[in-house]
């Protein structure tokens, strides 16, 4: 039987597979297996819950705190707010766990649930799957007094401001920034701390009305922010998801400015500041070549991990590094978060372009993007891909073909009978030649 729990919480389509009903009976598992430790010392579970702008999480929201609350948890419903800034108050309220409504950079008729244990943390799996076992089990109903109690708690954005402000390690003065809030969950927040920080703001996509999240704005959609920076000649543009975990950007030029390199930005920030931790960045298989490349010379050692920004931060968290991340724009500075922040990583972008005196495009150019082809092949035995003879052996003679000028990655997907291939080389007609050869050899050889 698959997971309940993805890679990211619990997520689908809102009202169908995520339903009040799912939420209501998620919640209260939730409630007791997280809150179990505080009980059993007398406490009472407190949580906090936050959402993106999706209507249906008006109603899912709902159903999540009073689930909360007939399981005897007290509720801080912090309302709207990005998934960052529910992990810091979780932490910064000192709750015993916090749960964020949000789909990400999906489609507006997409919800989602996930979890953060005590210090704003993601669950392991495990944690996640004896949640999951708990749905529908018996259990003792709280009365009277017992029952939670719930607040609605409008000071989380104010709370969550001033911490990214102590953060910045100098002020935005003379610096214009295109926002581009995806009409999602930092609309409100992201541009307000820009200006507080000093900067001069233009807003895009920050007019949420609880069906546009994610359309046509945000990180999956620059084409408008690329616009609005060449047509008000700011300096630079940033643009979140729908609930700001992540963040890209744009420099002067309308250029797009990836996860990638803002790592290796911020990277060179920390590192100069004696703040980089072991000298290492952690990003997964999937970033690009170049960034190893461009680290190297830096002197700066890069660990790398399985994709997903939850088992970059297990690595950060395990080995004690300080920054890691995603291409995707998920960057994770542990000093300062716990989780992906796409607010914070904007800011420190923004104030290394003030500290430095350089335009992003050039901090940018600390690193060349190889030609990156992926290709998903369908309708194949995924399970066999690192254990069939002869396809390990195409790949391995690509890779030497390529010798040291690209890579070649082939991972299966989690969740259908896909696997993909990645190739990276000095030109992209290289890498399209690479790809189309190792996905006929995938085709021949894991065939159903």
């Amino acid at each position: 039987m698959s997971r309940l729990f993805g890679t990211d919480g619990v997520r689908g389509l809102a009202n169908r597979d995520i339903t009040v009903e799912l939420a209501l009976d998620l919640s209260i598992a939730a409630a007791h297996v997280l809150g179990d430790a505080d009980r059993r010392s007398g406490r009472r579970p407190r949580a906090v819950v936050g959402r993106d702008p999706r209507a249906s999480g008006e109603f899912l929201s709902a159903a999540v705190v009073a689930g909360l609350a007939s399981a005897g948890v007290d509720v801080h419903d912090v309302g709207v707010l990005p998934t960052p800034a529910v992990a810091f108050l979780t932490a910064d309220m000192g709750a015993t766990f916090g749960v964020m409504l949000s789909a990400s950079h999906n489609a507006m008729p997409d919800n989602g649930i996930k979890f953060f244990a005590e210090g704003g943390h993601k669950l392991p799996d495990a944690v996640e799957d004896e949640i999951a076992a708990r749905i529908g089990q018996e259990w003792d109903r709280p009365m009277g007094a017992e029952v939670g109690r719930i607040q609605r708690n409008r000071a989380g954005q104010a709370r969550y401001i001033a911490h990214l402000l102590r953060t910045l390690p100098n002020r935005l003065d003379g610096l214009t920034v295109v926002i581009d809030g995806a009409h999602g969950a930092a609309s409100a927040v992201s541009p307000e701390v820009f200006r507080l920080a000093g900067a001069d703001v233009v807003e895009i996509g920050t007019d949420p009305d609880g069906l546009n999240i994610n359309d046509g704005y945000g990180s999956t959609h620059l084409d408008r922010l690329r616009a609005a920076v060449v047509e008000r000649g700011a300096d630079l543009g940033i643009a979140h998801d729908g609930d700001a975990d992540r963040c890209l950007a744009v420099d002067a030029s309308g250029a797009e400015v990836d996860g990638d390199q803002i790592m290796a930005v911020v990277a060179l920030a920390l590192k100069e500041r004696g703040a980089l931790r072991e000298n290492t960045l952690v990003a997964t298989v999937m970033s690009n070549l170049g960034l190893l490349q461009a680290m190297e010379r830096e002197g700066i050692t890069v660990k790398q991990t399985g994709v997903g920004d939850r088992y970059v931060l297990e690595e950060m968290r395990r080995s004690g590094f300080s920054l890691g991340g995603e291409q995707s724009g998920h960057v994770i500075l542990l000093d300062h978060g716990t989780t992906g922040d796409g607010v914070l990583t904007g800011l420190m972008l923004a104030a290394r372009v003030v500290e430095t005196g350089r335009s992003l495009a050039d901090l940018a150019a600390v690193m060349t993007r190889l030609p990156q082809v992926l290709v998903n092949v369908k309708g194949v035995d995924k399970g066999r891909v690192e254990t069939d003879v002869e396809l390990l052996a195409a790949v391995r003679a690509e890779e030497e073909a390529l010798a040291g000028t690209g890579r070649v990655l082939l991972r299966k997907s989690g969740t259908e009978p896909v696997v993909r291939v990645m190739v990276e080389a000095e030109s992209e007609e290289r890498a399209r030649e690479v790809c189309d050869r190792l996905c006929g050899v995938v085709k021949e050889r894991l065939a159903l």
